[in-house]
C-alpha cells in the first residue's frame, strides 16, 4: 500500500468564538480594553524612543502625549509612536497571536515593553463591533500610511492612506461601540484610563466630546517624589491611601527590591483583620496597573499591610490581571517580608510608643512572624503580652518572677487553675490562644536559665495544704459518701486547704483523663463491634479530682452533715459548680448529675412547705 503525501493546512480562527473566550474566560471584565489600548500606545512610544534618540527632544511633553477622544459611540486613541507599515499590518494585526514586541530589532529591549502576548487588540472586540487602525511607520519614512479596518465577524480590509490625511508617524485606533454598550461613555473612559494609566511615564489625556480635556497621568509615583520634609511625604502618602485604598494608615513602610525591580509602599492597616482574610495589594507592571487584588505579593503572616508597588521584571499571567507565581515572585515576596520585619524591629529599637500602638491592633500578626524568626522574637518578646496568673504581662518579666513557668495547653485548662495557682504563687501562662504556646516554648532558647514545663494537675494539687490528722479522720465517712456519689462520673474527692477562701471546690483534670472518659462514653453508646474496638484501647488514666477547700465555710458545714443523702447531694452541687467554672463541655452523665442534684435540693427546700391535708 503506497503512502499518500501529507497535505498542509492552516487553522481557521472563529473570531466571534475567540472574543467570547477572551471576554468570559481570559479577562475578568471588558474594561481591560482601555488597558490594552494604553499599553499599545505606550509601547509604540517606547519603541520610537529606542529608534530615534532625538524623539523626546523633538516633542514637548504634551505633543508626545497619548490622546483619547470619545463621544460615547466612537473612541479614538492617538499616539506618536513607532507606527506600522503595510507589511507589518498584515503580519501583526491580521495574525492572531502576532506581536511587534517579538520583532528582532527590539527583542533585546523587550523588558521595556508592557505587552508580551500579542492579543491585546482583540480585547477591544469585547466592547466594539468595528476596530480601525490608521498608522504611519517611523522606521520607513518612504512607506505610505495604512488603514486596517476589522469587523467582529472576522473580516478586515487594508488600504493605503493619502499622506495629507496622516502625515506624521504614529497610530490612531478607532472603536465603534457595540449596540447597547456604554463602555465608551466619556465618564467611564476617564475613570478606567485613570485606574490603569495614572502612573504611566507618558502624558495621557482624555477629551470628551464638547468637554474639557482631562489629564490622566500623575507621575512619578508618590513614593518616588521629592518632598520638603518627611512629614509632607507622609501626609501625601496618607492622602493617597485614603483616596485609593479607603483607609487612613497606621504607618507607612517603604519597599525597595532592586532584584525584582520593585518599589512602592506598604500601608499598615489601622484596624485588626483576620489572618485568613484575603489581602488585596495593588500592583503596577512598568507603571501600568496590573491588579488591585493581588494576594501573593507578601508572606501570609503580613496580613496587616496593604501594598501599592510597581515592578518592571515580575511576570504577569496571560490575562495580565495578576502576577505569575514563580520563583522570581517567591524571591520578591521574601524580600518584601524582610523589609516589613525590619520595620517592626526598628520600631522596637527606636519608637516604643508607635510600636505599642501597632501591637494594640496587630499583635497576632507579630506573634505569627516571631515564631519563625529568632532575632525578631528576641526584639519583640519584651513588648508582647500574654495572659498569665500575674495578669497580662511580657514573658521575660513573668519568667523573672516565676520559676518554672508552667504552660496551660488550652484556655479551659488555664481557667480551671488560674485563680488557685495565682493564690498559691504558681506561675501559669495561658497557651490556648493562637501562637502563644509556641512562643512560650521558645523562651528557653533565648534564655537557657528559664525553664518551661507543661502544666499537670499534680502541680496544683501538690501545692495545696493537707488537713491536720484530726480533721481528716473526722471527714472519712463524709468522703466515703462523696466518692460513692461521684463514682458514676469517674471523679475522686479529696479535701485540702488553699486560698482563696471564696473558692469552695476545684476540679483538677488532665487531657489523658478526659480522653479516657470520652472513650468510655463512646463505648457505652456504641454497638458491639465498635464497642469492642473502643474497649481494646482502654487506658488506665488518672481520675479527675474534685478538691474541696476546707477553709471555705460552706465546705466545712457540708462536711458536718450527718444525713448521707443530703451530703451526697451537696457534693454533687459543688462538683457541678466546679465543672461549670472550668468551662469544660458537659457529658451526658454530668448533665444528668447536675439535674438530679438541683432537683434534690429543690425537694429538700420545699419539703417542709407542702400544704397540710
Amino acid at each position: 500500500m503506497s503512502e499518500t503525501t501529507p497535505t498542509s493546512h492552516t487553522f481557521q480562527v472563529d473570531l466571534r468564538g475567540l472574543v467570547d473566550l477572551l471576554s468570559h474566560h481570559l479577562y475578568s471584565s471588558p474594561k481591560v480594553y482601555v488597558r490594552e489600548l494604553l499599553q499599545n500606545a505606550v509601547d509604540a512610544i517606547t519603541a520610537r524612543r529606542q529608534l530615534d534618540p532625538e524623539f523626546d527632544a523633538a516633542f514637548d511633553t504634551d505633543s508626545a502625549a497619548v490622546r483619547i477622544t470619545t463621544d460615547g459611540r466612537r473612541l479614538r486613541i492617538t499616539d506618536p509612536g513607532v507606527g506600522l507599515t503595510i507589511a507589518e499590518v498584515h503580519k501583526l494585526l491580521a495574525t492572531i497571536g502576532g506581536s511587534s514586541k517579538r520583532d528582532e530589532e527590539i527583542e533585546g529591549a523587550r523588558r521595556d515593553f508592557l505587552g508580551q502576548f500579542g492579543i491585546g487588540l482583540l480585547a477591544c472586540f469585547t466592547v466594539a463591533s468595528v476596530i480601525t487602525v490608521t498608522s504611519r511607520s517611523a522606521r520607513d519614512a518612504a512607506a505610505p500610511a495604512v488603514r486596517w479596518a476589522a469587523k467582529d465577524d472576522g473580516s478586515y480590509t487594508v488600504t493605503e492612506v493619502p499622506h495629507a490625511e496622516h502625515p506624521e508617524p504614529g497610530t490612531t485606533v478607532e472603536l465603534v461601540a457595540r449596540p447597547g454598550e456604554d463602555w465608551l461613555e466619556p465618564d467611564r473612559v476617564v475613570r478606567l484610563a485613570r485606574e490603569y494609566g495614572s502612573l504611566l511615564p507618558v502624558a495621557i489625556t482624555v477629551e470628551p466630546e464638547g468637554g474639557a480635556p482631562v489629564r490622566i497621568t500623575d507621575t512619578p509615583p508618590l513614593w518616588e517624589r521629592e518632598y520638603p520634609n518627611p512629614t509632607a511625604r507622609r501626609l501625601a502618602l496618607n492622602r493617597y491611601c485614603e483616596e485609593v485604598l479607603g483607609f487612613a494608615p497606621l504607618d507607612v513602610i517603604d519597599l525597595d527590591v532592586p532584584l525584582s525591580g520593585l518599589t512602592g509602599v506598604a500601608f499598615v492597616l489601622p484596624h485588626a483583620t483576620s489572618p485568613s482574610a484575603r489581602p488585596a495589594h495593588r500592583v503596577h507592571l512598568k507603571r501600568m496597573l496590573l491588579t488591585d487584588t493581588a494576594d501573593n505579593l507578601v508572606p501570609e503572616w503580613a496580613f496587616f499591610v496593604r501594598c501599592v508597588v510597581d515592578t518592571d521584571s515580575l511576570r504577569p499571567t496571560a490575562s495580565r490581571e495578576s502576577l505569575y507565581d514563580d520563583e522570581a515572585l517567591a524571591v520578591a515576596r521574601d524580600a518584601v517580608g524582610a523589609q516589613i520585619r525590619e520595620w517592626i524591629s526598628r520600631l522596637a529599637a527606636e519608637d516604643p510608643a508607635r510600636l505599642e500602638a501597632f501591637l494594640a491592633v496587630h499583635e497576632l500578626g507579630v506573634k505569627a512572624l516571631a515564631r519563625h524568626d529568632e532575632e525578631l522574637l528576641a526584639a519583640m518578646l519584651p513588648w508582647l503580652r500574654f495572659e498569665t496568673t500575674a495578669g497580662r504581662t511580657s514573658l521575660p518579666e513573668f519568667a523573672r518572677a516565676y520559676q518554672p513557668v508552667y504552660l496551660a495547653g488550652t484556655v479551659d485548662e488555664y481557667r480551671q487553675v488560674a485563680q488557685i495557682a495565682a493564690a498559691q504563687g504558681i506561675g501559669v501562662v495561658n497557651g490556648g490562644y493562637t501562637y502563644d504556646a509556641e512562643l512560650v516554648q521558645a523562651l528557653p532558647r533565648l534564655d537557657p536559665q528559664v525553664k518551661v514545663e507543661q502544666l499537670q494537675p499534680g502541680v496544683i494539687s501538690a501545692s495545696l495544704d493537707p488537713l491536720d490528722t484530726r480533721a481528716e479522720l473526722a471527714l472519712q465517712s463524709f468522703l466515703a459518701a462523696a466518692r460513692a456519689r461521684l463514682d458514676a462520673v469517674d471523679v475522686d474527692v479529696v479535701v485540702r486547704e488553699f486560698n482563696p477562701v471564696s473558692v469552695p471546690a476545684l476540679l483538677l483534670d488532665d487531657r489523658e483523663a478526659r480522653r479516657e472518659r470520652q472513650r468510655a462514653e463512646a463505648e457505652a453508646q456504641a454497638d458491639d463491634l465498635w464497642g469492642g474496638i473502643l474497649a481494646s484501647i482502654k487506658q488506665h488514666a488518672p481520675r479527675a479530682q474534685l478538691v474541696l477547700n476546707h477553709r471555705n465555710p460552706t465546705v466545712r458545714r457540708i462536711g458536718a452533715i450527718a444525713d448521707p443523702e443530703l451530703a451526697g447531694t451537696a457534693v454533687e452541687s459543688l462538683y457541678g459548680q466546679a465543672l461549670l467554672m472550668s468551662h469544660r463541655p458537659l457529658r451526658s452523665a454530668d448533665t444528668a448529675l447536675l439535674n438530679r442534684s438541683f432537683m434534690n435540693l429543690l425537694e429538700r427546700v420545699t419539703k417542709d412547705e407542702r400544704p397540710q391535708d
